[in-house]
């Protein structure tokens, strides 16, 4: 009789199916109980929806890539949180589509930096990052300051994120364009980043 670990490793499907099998199981462990968890479904305390330019500042960010170099998630580690603040909880990102968590850490954790700098700091670091650290190596973004938005798609995002659960409202939607409308890119990234992780107390 021959081994049955033999016959399964040369067998290339029924190692395939029984691969599939394992990764299946260990990810239904993983991801079944936090659909039961309140706390990974529900928002936490004072979570509210982007405004419109807030929500224009972040397509801005994932237009740019900087989700290539900036995670938006501190992780539970002392060394983390003595750094960046309060580590990431799930209930501040229930309303994201798609997650901006990330991974790498070229520049600093993002999740945070909310209401740490002013809105001039911010936009002498866009235009040129090296006037206010002199050891970064992050590009400029001198064309957002001259690209003004129109806000005509500002709605339509909105009653999308509202197909998602987003709990905007007819009035917030009514008066998207107008809240965007004239504002330079500038405004609405700074805006976005103005608001990361303001949302915990």
């Amino acid at each position: 009789m021959k081994n049955p670990h033999e016959l399964i490793e040369k067998n290339v499907g029924l190692l395939t199916v029984m691969i599939l099998f394992a990764i299946a199981l260990g990810a239904m462990a993983q991801i079944t109980p936090l659909m039961f968890q309140q706390q990974t479904m529900e928002p936490v305390k004072g979570l509210r929806p982007y405004t419109a330019l807030e929500l224009e500042g972040r397509d801005i960010y994932i237009r740019e890539g900087c989700v290539g170099c900036h995670s938006q998630m501190i992780r539970p580690f002392r060394a983390e949180t003595e750094r960046y603040g309060h580590y990431s909880v799930a209930g501040e990102s229930v309303w994201e589509h798609p997650f901006l968590w990330g991974s790498k850490r070229t520049g600093p954790d993002l999740a945070r930096v909310g209401q740490r700098y002013s809105d001039e700091w911010h936009r002498v670091h866009l235009l040129n990052p090296r006037d206010v650290v002199p050891e970064s190596n992050m590009p400029g973004y001198p064309w957002l300051e001259d690209t003004v938005l129109d806000g005509k798609l500002t709605a339509n995002k909105m009653e999308v994120f509202r197909s998602f659960g987003v709990p905007y409202t007819d009035e917030d939607i009514a008066n998207a364009q107008a809240e965007v409308a004239g504002k330079t890119e500038m405004e609405a990234l700074i805006a976005y980043l103005q608001q990361l992780g303001t949302h915990l107390k």
